[in-house]
């Protein structure tokens, strides 16, 4: 029932990330709207405090491989562009589709995984997978934000409280 439960909230999330996401690009980027999601999500590493969610040190690592490999996907398809003299998240319509694979391809590992590994552990490993693959994205979003910010400023540097 819990695999169920998770499976639809994660529906749920995918689908408002993707609006999100959506509505995002109509405005302009600042440092603050990249670096700030994946400190939100660090959070959720409190849940290990309690051990029903803790984790082997190879699901560990397992999960942040396959969450990086996610990323290179998400890092393809967030690129920005200057538009009226600020910086905007260029509209993708691969991010959509891949945003929807990504996330069957986690309902699927998580359907096969649940009959071998208590929900709990399985819970833990796909935050890490989530936050493994949201760190570098947001990352090279940043390092991409930076690199257009200095062209815009002629070189001038940026300030991490935009």
């Amino acid at each position: 029932m819990s695999i169920i439960f998770s499976s639809v909230a994660a529906l749920f999330m995918g689908v408002l990330a993707l609006f999100v996401r959506m509505k995002a690009s109509r405005k302009p980027v600042s440092t603050k709207k990249i670096l700030l999601p994946p400190v939100f999500m660090s959070t959720g590493a409190l849940m290990f405090l309690h051990p029903y969610f803790r984790v082997t040190g190879m699901e560990i690592l397992e999960a942040v491989i396959v969450g990086m490999m996610f990323s290179i996907l998400l890092i393809k398809t967030s690129k920005f562009e200057l538009r009226e003299q600020a910086i905007y998240l260029k509209r993708s319509k691969a991010f959509g589709f891949i945003l929807i694979g990504l996330l069957l391809i986690r309902l699927l590992l998580k359907t096969i995984l649940s009959q071998s590994i208590d929900v709990g552990q399985l819970s833990g490993m796909f935050w890490i997978l989530a936050f493994g693959m949201i760190v570098p994205w947001r990352l090279a979003m940043y390092l991409q934000y930076k690199k257009l910010s200095l062209k815009l400023n002629e070189g001038k540097p940026i300030l991490l409280e935009e």
